[in-house]
């Protein structure tokens, strides 16, 4: 590359950031007043982005090499007053330079996320769920589902603090070749500060105190969270009950139509307060929350139809749900690690506690070919307080209400791919008769 050329790049990149035109004193004698490029060459010396040869020359037909352009672009990214154009163009000649850069010692990711501020991250997943339910006359009820689903995760920068993410699903039945239905799940801005976070938006709602056993799932709304090893954590917003696990007494009275097909009990959607504390102190962790709902779907929850009625269990006129909830965990090492967590809804008057143990062991990683892990675990669900737990063998297409014993395995057989198998076995909570549920999924992680 010519110094001729060089010229022109960095003149680009600081021409936006002079305060004034250019006046600096030529201090290369071999670049004569009347020099196409005089006027640059002594803007970028007088901004100390050129230096020229200990001889007072530029020499400015001879080839430079990459590390000497490294170098002049160092020092045009230490310039902060540049326009928006100037700035790309940095970016840019960072990202080709990015080896020489790096040897000089100068840190180019920043720039790199800038030149490119939308990243996408994803995953493509297949799941199956054989579900098996005791009925009336002692035999078992046998339920097969399975389900393709692709997802994208965009993460779009704004500036140094403030992000855009999303969540993008699109799900199909490869049993009975169903067109995909697409949907945006999540869609907020955040904002990260030293000791603060800022979420505003359809954001995730996660139950972070109880590793998930309660909630899963994203409401919209507003979330704030100070502190560093001790966190806490304030929320409000409007959460859909829809979304709720699909037999409980809160989704069916959601659904509830009379003989014209109209909803009986008006907007599903319940207003949201919550508040959390969760930290870490060595190997051990642990936090407590408390959560309000309200909606008056709560005050139907025993209008729903007559084959509804073993859901009953909220008490008679509250609209409200009131639930409290502590977990903990323990890591002993590298290999093991112990969590649980219990949850109360004080307005309901059955199925209004859970609680639950996982012993883990090791984990897979996705990135990390071979890698595996194990877990057992104790599930007690009750359906009016573990509104959407994360545990995919209590999604919409596995059981509910439920107590039992749970194990599952995961193995990365090739790199981000990951496949994992869960069984559960236990008791309905409402009529003791058994539940069973054999679970599998492989992803392929993008």
């Amino acid at each position: 590359m010519k110094k001729t050329l060089v010229s022109a790049l960095t003149t680009a990149l600081v021409v936006g950031a002079a305060s004034t035109t250019f006046a600096a004193a030529n201090p290369f004698s071999d670049v004569p007043a009347d020099h196409w490029a005089y006027d640059a060459v002594s803007q970028l010396a007088a901004d100390g982005v050129i230096e020229g040869y200990g001889d007072t020359t530029f020499r400015g037909n001879q080839n430079i090499t990459r590390y000497e352009m490294a170098q002049m672009i160092a020092k045009a990214m230490a310039k902060t007053d540049v326009s928006a154009a100037d700035k790309a163009l940095i970016d840019k000649l960072a990202a080709e330079f990015s080896d020489e850069l790096n040897n000089l010692g100068v840190r180019v990711s920043n720039l790199e996320r800038n030149a490119d501020n939308v990243k996408w991250n994803g995953q493509a997943r297949y799941r199956y769920w054989s579900q098996r339910y005791e009925n009336e006359k002692g035999s078992k009820d046998k339920k097969n589902t399975d389900q393709m689903n692709f997802r994208l995760e965009p993460n779009a920068e704004v500036n140094n603090n403030w992000h855009v993410k999303a969540r993008i699903d699109a799900f199909t039945n490869p049993s009975k070749d169903t067109d995909a239905t697409v949907k945006l799940v999540r869609v907020w801005a955040q904002g990260d500060y030293k000791n603060f976070q800022v979420k505003l938006g359809k954001l995730p709602f996660y139950s972070t105190e109880t590793a998930g056993m309660l909630l899963d799932n994203q409401f919209s709304g507003a979330q704030v969270t100070f502190g560093n090893q001790l966190k806490l954590t304030a929320e409000a917003g409007r959460w859909n009950l829809n979304n709720a696990i699909n037999q409980s007494a809160i989704y069916k009275a959601a659904v509830a139509k009379d003989e014209k097909d109209n909803l009986l009990y008006g907007d599903d959607a319940a207003s949201y307060q919550g508040i959390g504390l969760n930290g870490t102190a060595g190997k051990f962790y642990g936090g407590a929350a408390y959560r309000h709902f309200q909606s008056d779907l709560f005050k139907h929850v025993n209008e729903v139809k007559e084959s509804y009625k073993s859901y009953k269990g909220y008490k008679a006129n509250t609209d409200e749900a009131d639930i409290w909830s502590v977990g903990a965990g323990y890591t002993f090492d590298k290999n093991w690690n112990i969590n649980g967590g219990y949850a109360k809804n004080e307005k309901a008057d059955r199925f209004g506690t859970a609680h639950n143990i996982q012993l883990n062991y090791k984990g897979a990683q996705k990135a990390n070919k071979g890698s595996w892990g194990a877990y057992t675990a104790y599930r007690y669900m009750g359906q009016n307080v573990a509104f959407a737990p994360t545990y995919e063998t209590f999604l919409g297409n596995g059981v509910n209400n439920v107590k039992g014993w749970e194990v599952g395995t995961e193995y990365v057989p090739f790199t981000n791919v990951t496949a994992a198998a869960y069984y559960f076995n236990g008791k309905k909570l409402d009529n003791n008769n058994d539940a069973e549920l054999i679970f599998g999924r492989v992803n392929f992680w993008f």
